[in-house]
């Protein structure tokens, strides 16, 4: 920059302003050269704005107008190519044809794409060859070998190039790396790694336990190696299944039906694997399925006796006699061995014992008599087990029907007693009569009524047989009379028409009885008619424990009575029953002064006749008399003497809260009584503090007598 009015004489100043002024750009104030002051990149900023102007040094005011300069960065082939990945990853099918897409990879140059061929890029592969090929000028990956086998090889690693300039030598590069699977498809077939498999089981076996496992090995992965298993042909399709193990794609034997040694040793297999999801393109390369035998060895195993028939339903009559034989249970061992069986009965099943059999050939027979009345069916079970090896055994139901004999006579169907009006006339029905029959008949039943040959002559009453299993009574004459004959008893034979014919004799009772005109009861001599005569047994029984009952309680009410009664104080041959006197009921203690009077029973002499009773409130109060002094009394002195040292040598006797009152202390006491309760009759006080002295056994009544004085002194 240069202004007209500079004469060299550095009056003039030149000053830059603007994008990277003083920085990036700078100018000489003296000559307004602009000079930059490092390299420029364009890919940072292609283009700056200056603006220059030159003043007055000394006054600092412009000389020329501001003067603006644009300056433009030319581009150099300075950046290389960059992919916008730094790895790519890729799947393309296996066998895929060539030519197939791949995936596509792209590279950018951050030089000016409209200056020179700086920014053309081309691509190029430097690694991955022969199996894939890069379009220079897109960046498409594509396969170039034909039918890449998965199985084969299953990751490629392939590195791309791009260069600028066109590919022309001199441009710069960069490479990126595309990894690269192939993904399967089915195109292999399952195959089997033997041709033949064999297994052993027991002939015990259960249905749907497993034998053994077989597996075809296929190349392929994922759903492409599902194998589905299948039995086509050999003699045991119908005892073995196959299913198929998802997880591990094996196919288990299994038993469907039960194996029998002895029928079958051996069964032989043929079982196809094939593959689920077969891909139609590659059928040509054969059928997808393989097949291989399979031999399953049955082993014997000692089985338990097996019966000929699952259940036996056996008949018998009732009136077979006893060991009878009704039926035979037959068993026998299913091995080749054929061991001996025996059999018994399940007591359980027959806790009566009504049936036996015989432990060598199976007979049952009866051991009791039976009652088809009782119980129609008895419901058994038969054991057959091996003699060499009882554990091996078996059961089987045996169901008995006992079969009806005519062996029940009939007999009425209730109890029968009616009455006959004394007015009645001949030929009168007074009774319906009618039949039942324990026995069961395939005819029906078929009943004849008829009096009993000691009745038949002579008899007031007569039986009509309605042939219809029912008879009635009629009256023979007329008019009876209560006073000569209350009661008939009529005898009635019923029998029945079975083989052998069964007969027995009922009795009707009947009352003669007055009636009104209309033949209504009025009364009869005998009892109300619903009760029978006399009492019965279990009558009399019930009367009798009541009167048990009764006297038991009476006993012991008296027992408890005397129980109540209270002991008396002194129990010895030498007690004085004088000088005692008993009450029934308990005291107040001390404080209870209104009971009775303590001095009647410190001296017999002392009673008085005009003495007040102290178990009532008295009318008037008065001093209580002292007792004059009684006279020596040996005997009594002796025995209480030894009393009182029985009581004080004792160690076991507890110190009760009782009163032990003994009249006579001697002549001349100066402690006159020994009894406490004494002391209400006396003005002054004691001290009891010397209880707490005598141990344990008397710290209650220190207590009792402590308080009491303590709630004195209050």
């Amino acid at each position: 920059m240069h202004s007209d009015q500079d004469r060299g004489d550095g009056s003039l100043k030149y000053i830059l302003s603007g994008d990277g002024a003083g920085d990036l750009f700078i100018i000489n104030e003296n000559t307004g050269d602009i000079q930059a002051t490092k390299r420029l990149d364009r890919e940072e900023k292609p283009v700056y704005i200056l603006r220059a102007q030159a003043i007055n040094r000394r006054t600092g005011r412009p000389v020329e107008p501001e003067s603006e300069f644009i300056i433009k960065i030319h581009d150099i082939n300075d950046n290389e190519p960059m992919f916008t990945k730094d790895v790519y990853n890729a799947s393309v099918p296996e066998m895929s044809d060539v030519g197939t897409f791949v995936v596509q990879v792209t590279a950018t140059d951050a030089d000016d794409p409209t200056y020179g061929n700086s920014a053309r890029v081309v691509y190029s592969i430097l690694q991955g060859q022969p199996y894939f090929s890069v379009e220079s000028e897109s960046g498409i990956i594509k396969t170039a070998l034909l039918n890449m086998d998965r199985e084969n090889r299953e990751q490629y690693q392939v590195v791309i190039q791009a260069k600028d300039m066109g590919g022309q030598m001199g441009g710069l590069s960069g490479t990126t790396t595309v990894n690269i699977t192939l993904t399967d498809v089915n195109d292999n077939p399952p195959r089997f790694p033997q041709s033949t498999y064999q297994f052993k089981t027991p002939e015990s076996a259960p249905p749907e336990s497993p034998i053994g496992r077989i597996k075809a090995n296929d190349a392929d992965v994922g759903e492409n190696a599902e194998i589905e298993y299948s039995i086509t042909e050999g003699d045991g399709s119908d005892m073995f299944g196959v299913i198929t193990d998802k997880e591990t794609q094996e196919g288990i034997i299994t038993v469907k039906k039960a194996l029998d040694f002895e029928k079958k040793k051996l069964y032989i297999l043929k079982v196809d694997a094939t593959n689920t999801h077969v891909d139609p393109r590659f059928l040509y390369l054969g059928p997808f399925k393989d097949s291989t035998t399979v031999r399953i060895l049955v082993e014997d195993v000692d089985e338990p006796p097996v019966f000929s028939r699952p259940a036996y339903i056996l008949e018998v009559k009732e009136d077979m006699p006893i060991n009878s034989i009704i039926g035979t249970v037959t068993a026998q061992d299913p091995d080749v061995a054929k061991n001996p069986v025996k059999y018994s009965v399940d007591r359980h099943t027959d806790l009566d014992r009504v049936f036996n059999i015989n432990s060598g050939n199976g007979s049952i027979f009866t051991s009791k008599p039976l009652d088809r009345e009782t119980l129609l069916w008895h419901n058994i079970t038969v054991i057959a087990a091996e003699i060499n090896n009882p554990k091996q055994s078996s059961r089987a139901p045996v169901f008995i029907k006992v079969l009806d004999v005519n062996d029940n006579a009939p007999e009425f169907a209730m109890f029968y007693e009616t009455f006959v009006c004394e007015n009645a006339k001949a030929e009168q029905l007074i009774q319906t009569l009618s039949a039942v029959d324990k026995d069961d008949s395939f005819t029906g039943h078929q009943f004849s009524f008829s009096l009993a040959p000691e009745a038949s002559s002579g008899s007031n009453f007569t039986i009509q047989d309605n042939r219809d299993n029912t008879a009635g009574i009629l009256t023979r004459k007329n008019r009876y009379n209560r006073h000569e004959m209350s009661t008939y008893l009529l005898p009635v034979v019923i029998s029945d028409s079975d083989y052998p014919v069964q007969s027995s004799t009922e009795t009707v009772t009947i009352r003669v009885c007055a009636c009104d005109h209309r033949g209504k009861m009025q009364s009869c001599n005998a009892e109300a008619l619903i009760h029978p005569t006399g009492l019965s047994t279990g009558a009399l029984i019930a009367i009798l424990l009541c009167i048990i009952i009764l006297l038991v309680t009476v006993v012991l009410f008296a027992a408890l009575r005397r129980q109540r009664k209270k002991e008396p104080l002194i129990i010895s041959k030498e007690d004085i029953r004088d000088n005692i006197v008993s009450y029934n009921d308990e005291g107040g203690g001390e404080e209870d002064t209104q009971a009775f009077d303590i001095g009647t029973l410190r001296n017999p002499e002392a009673i008085e006749d005009n003495k007040l009773r102290r178990d009532i409130v008295p009318e008037a109060l008065f001093m209580p008399r002292r007792t004059p002094a009684v006279r020596e009394n040996t005997d009594v002195r002796d025995f209480i003497n030894q009393r009182l040292k029985e009581n004080d040598t004792d160690p076991t006797a507890p110190p009760y809260d009782s009163l032990a009152t003994y009249a006579y202390e001697g002549n001349g006491s100066v402690a006159e009584s020994l009894s406490s309760l004494e002391s209400v009759t006396t003005d002054g006080d004691q001290d009891y503090d010397y209880l707490s002295d005598w141990g344990p056994r008397f710290k209650k009544l220190a207590d009792m007598y402590g308080s009491v004085d303590s709630d004195k002194d209050s």
